[in-house]
């Protein structure tokens, strides 16, 4: 199915969007943002989350004023309005909070544009890093405008992973550990953006993962050739109340099908 013309312009929307969110998020880069924890184990967020969403609600509020709105900084889980539109940006204005505050360049932003629970346009932006990741359903997906695509591998063995030393605990796996060279990277949409750019092989979470954190780049994975899922083997799906997903598992179709064996114990 090609990309559709909505698609595309809302894509050309989120690119000038993210261009923006990362020029705000340089100057608190390079100076002294504010800190402060959410509390109930949410974590910390930062004057720079806030600038950055209120920026981008503005701006895409303006452009597609019909549209529902789903941020990781907008009450998420308490603004329900979302439910009820077609089509929802779904925004996380600074994946890899802790990384922003540590002054570590791996921190995103994260844009999507859901349509019935499903991804059609996303940008996955670091803008220290100077990467933009894109992908419209049905068009592909690029890295800095050049076409990028998953590796293919048999199978786990020797493969790169991105994933927390704790999923790789032996009780998540009844089917066995896979032999896999772990590394990590401390925004999640940059982890599964890095899977589809094919610099690595696979990633994981067993976590629930939230809708703002893994939307866009669930997305350019997709588009690039890997297959993507919840822990559970199950299509992701979005803008839901819950706004979340049962953690993420993210590789060529060969080695998501012996992963999966390991997860669930049941074979490939």
């Amino acid at each position: 199915m090609p990309a559709r013309d909505g698609d595309l312009a809302d894509l050309h929307l989120l690119t000038e969007a993210a261009a923006a969110a990362g020029a705000i998020a340089r100057r608190y880069f390079d100076g002294e943002a504010k800190v402060w924890d959410k509390g109930d184990g949410q974590g910390p967020v930062t004057e720079a989350d806030l600038a950055v969403n209120e920026h981008l609600h503005r701006m895409l509020g303006r452009a597609r004023p019909g549209y529902g709105w789903l941020s990781e900084e907008s009450n998420p889980l308490g603004n329900l309005a979302r439910l009820s539109h077609e089509r929802c940006f779904v925004i996380d204005p600074i994946d890899g909070t802790r990384a922003f505050i540590d002054r570590q360049p791996g921190f995103a932003h994260a844009l999507a544009v859901t349509e019935r629970g499903r991804p059609v346009a996303a940008v996955v932006h670091l803008p220290m890093l100077d990467l933009t990741y894109a992908a419209v359903l049905g068009g592909g997906a690029t890295l800095n405008g050049k076409p990028i695509a998953a590796t293919q591998p048999a199978g786990p063995q020797g493969a790169t992973m991105l994933v927390a030393r704790p999923a790789l605990d032996p009780v998540h796996w009844p089917g066995g550990v896979p032999p896999v060279k772990r590394e990590f990277r401390p925004s999640l949409a940059w982890r599964l953006s890095l899977v589809g750019e094919g610099r690595f092989d696979s990633m994981l979470t067993i976590r629930d993962s939230w809708d703002w954190d893994i939307a866009g780049a669930a997305l350019i994975a997709t588009e690039a050739g890997a297959r993507v899922t919840d822990r559970h083997g199950h299509p992701l799906r979005f803008n839901r109340a819950e706004a979340r997903n049962p953690g993420v598992v993210a590789a060529g179709p060969a080695p998501h099908a012996a992963l999966m064996a390991g997860l669930t114990g049941k074979a490939a």
